[in-house]
């Protein structure tokens, strides 16, 4: 490696530091703490923006740490906790939909919930935070069915009249190509759901956040629509816990 290239990454590093130790900084601003030209500047901070390092802030002109550099902490990602990087997302799932929120986790052969908010339009709705829901039944069980966190038990039970007790029932192929799944009241008469794959550093599923309502509120026709909007949650959850790719 040249001296030259040595620089620019000796230059790299400094901005990330200079961004981590002051929050959104402007253009100018780190030019001069670097000692270098503004173009030089502009330059390094394109490389690292392409690599997902460093992204511009809301303030014009400003640059702050990109969730890139959360893919680069390797074993502390697994440390970081996703109830908490989901929250923000789930919020404004939440909102949107005006339905409960779910991040469920593989454990066991179950699917269990780690964390809920409640839309609008859920109040009075269902705590299921610590519950084990069965992976063939539920909406965050068959996306982590069909990415192969969960197996389909041996013999599947049936919990209404609509449950999917066959493995080629559940279509678990077409949840990989569409990106998200969905129940009918599958697990309980009058109940709708709707997944999506959270992804870990690695590529990996390792959660599913899921909205889930009333079967007059949550119509089969609303789900696509439901769907598209998980879909883009999950993947800004999977970035926030190390994901990049």
């Amino acid at each position: 490696m040249s001296n030259t290239s040595v620089q620019s990454v000796d230059r790299a590093i400094a901005i990330l530091e200079i961004l981590a130790r002051e929050g959104a900084t402007r253009v100018t601003d780190l030019a001069v703490q670097l000692d270098v030209h503004k173009s030089t500047a502009f330059r390094l901070l394109a490389a690292l923006e392409q690599g997902g390092l460093v992204e511009q802030s809301g303030d014009r002109g400003r640059y702050r740490l990109g969730f890139g550099v959360v893919r680069l902490a390797g074993a502390a990602t697994a440390q970081l906790d996703l109830s908490k990087e989901s929250r923000p997302v789930c919020l404004r799932l939440a909102e949107a939909v005006g339905e409960t929120v779910n991040i469920a986790v593989p454990q066991d052969g179950d699917a269990v919930n780690i964390s809920q908010v409640r839309g609008p339009a859920a109040i009075s709705g269902h705590n299921w935070v610590g519950q084990r829901t069965p992976s063939h039944a539920t909406s965050s069980g068959k996306v982590l069915l069909a990415f192969g966190a969960l197996r389909l038990p041996a013999e599947p039970a049936r919990y209404t009249p609509s449950t999917l007790t066959e493995a080629g029932r559940l279509r678990l192929a077409e949840i990989r190509e569409r990106g998200w799944a969905t129940t009918v009241e599958e697990l309980e008469v009058g109940l709708n759901a709707v997944a999506a794959p959270i992804r870990g550093s690695d590529g990996s599923v390792v959660a599913a956040v899921s909205v889930s309502g009333p079967s007059y509120r949550l119509t089969p026709e609303r789900l696509p629509e439901v769907g598209a909007l998980l879909a883009e949650g999950a993947r800004e959850i999977s970035q926030r816990i190390g994901y990049y790719r």
